[in-house]
């Protein structure tokens, strides 16, 4: 039996509150960490907010969680106690259906969010299953590594899905949470990457973060004179934008590919697609092999989300300065 303390919101919108609970005996395949560090992702605003209609009562917010393994159930594999790993947005899956066997875990027909359904990282403990408790490369800033788990692993999977090669020009749209680190990736994988951004004052920003070209999302005639030139176009915000206007500015076999939780219909011409062969497409985060990899790579190019610190007592002022637009650009909770 473990009791772990940690802050809940007791409903949809409302404060962060300390919570205490029971987590029961340990799984025979999950393995218990003490958190240290867990960044603060729009999708648990998400889930606070229950703009999505899955949230559950009260919960612990918090999916890019870092620590030391400190238990492991009898049947976990791979890991030893005291190791450092991560937890992200995924929790466990069936490990025996088609996705789980060809290593797609994160499509998993009961792939088990960890902050849905159960609780999440702003608190002294977390559970997972073994397969979804990441390791870290000693590398890794640890202080900074929490986002990676989600919002890095949601612009880098992409990449290494779809072949994006080092010879590809890749666009970015939204310079923000997810958008940051995917210019860092996309730079790092050797692509040559333009930022698209609707506020002027990230220009210069977005150009030390890894874009070659900033483009103004607002101005019609420099995205037409975009027009054609980019391989693969990431969209990482989830607001309505001009997608003809998007779409135009992929070469004959482009992609645009979705990883902003736009919740609004997208209206798409079907000619845009056709007549240069040009695909829409969408993902969420990884499977836990895409993860390491991305790890991996994250640690061996400097690859890292920009962060400000928040103690887990000021949860919930970290949470108004992501809602208002302030963060630049992750938001990480210092747990212990």
């Amino acid at each position: 039996m473990t009791t772990i303390h940690g802050w809940a919101a007791s409903g949809a919108k409302r404060e962060l509150e300390p919570f205490t609970y029971d987590a029961g005996p340990l799984g025979a395949e999950e393995v218990e960490i003490a958190v240290e560090y867990c960044g603060l992702c729009h999708s648990d605003l998400s889930i606070l907010n229950n703009d999505w209609g899955l949230s559950r009562y009260p919960v612990i917010l918090g999916h890019e969680a870092v620590g030391r393994i400190v238990a492991l159930g009898e049947s976990a594999k791979g890991l030893k106690a005291g190791q450092r790993v991560g937890i992200g947005w995924s929790a466990s899956s069936c490990m025996h259906c088609h996705e789980c066997m060809t290593g797609n875990h994160n499509l998993c027909p009961e792939v088990g969010a960890t902050i849905i359904g159960r609780h999440g990282g702003f608190a002294d403990r977390l559970r997972s299953h073994w397969a979804w408790a990441i390791p870290l490369p000693d590398a890794l800033d640890i202080s900074s590594a929490g986002p990676l788990l989600c919002g890095g692993i949601t612009v880098a999977a992409p990449l290494m899905h779809f072949n994006v090669k080092p010879t590809d020009r890749v666009g970015v749209v939204g310079i923000g949470g997810l958008g940051h680190m995917a210019l860092r990736f996309a730079n790092a994988w050797g692509c040559e990457v333009t930022a698209f951004t609707s506020s002027e004052s990230k220009f210069e920003e977005a150009r030390k973060l890894g874009a070659h070209q900033v483009i103004s999302s607002r101005d019609r005639a420099g995205i037409a004179k975009a027009a054609g030139s980019l391989d693969f176009l990431l969209i990482t915000v989830n607001v309505p934008l001009d997608w003809s206007a998007l779409l135009g500015t992929l070469k004959p076999n482009g992609r645009m590919h979705v990883v902003g939780a736009v919740l609004e219909p997208m209206p798409i011409a079907a000619f845009d697609l056709i007549m240069k062969q040009k695909s829409v497409s969408g993902s969420p985060t990884g499977a836990p092999a895409a993860i390491s990899a991305m790890l991996d790579f994250a640690a061996r190019h400097g690859v890292a989300p920009q962060v400000e610190h928040f103690p887990l007592s000021r949860v919930n002022d970290a949470i108004e300065h992501l809602a208002t637009g302030k963060a630049r650009y992750r938001v990480v909770i210092d747990i212990s």
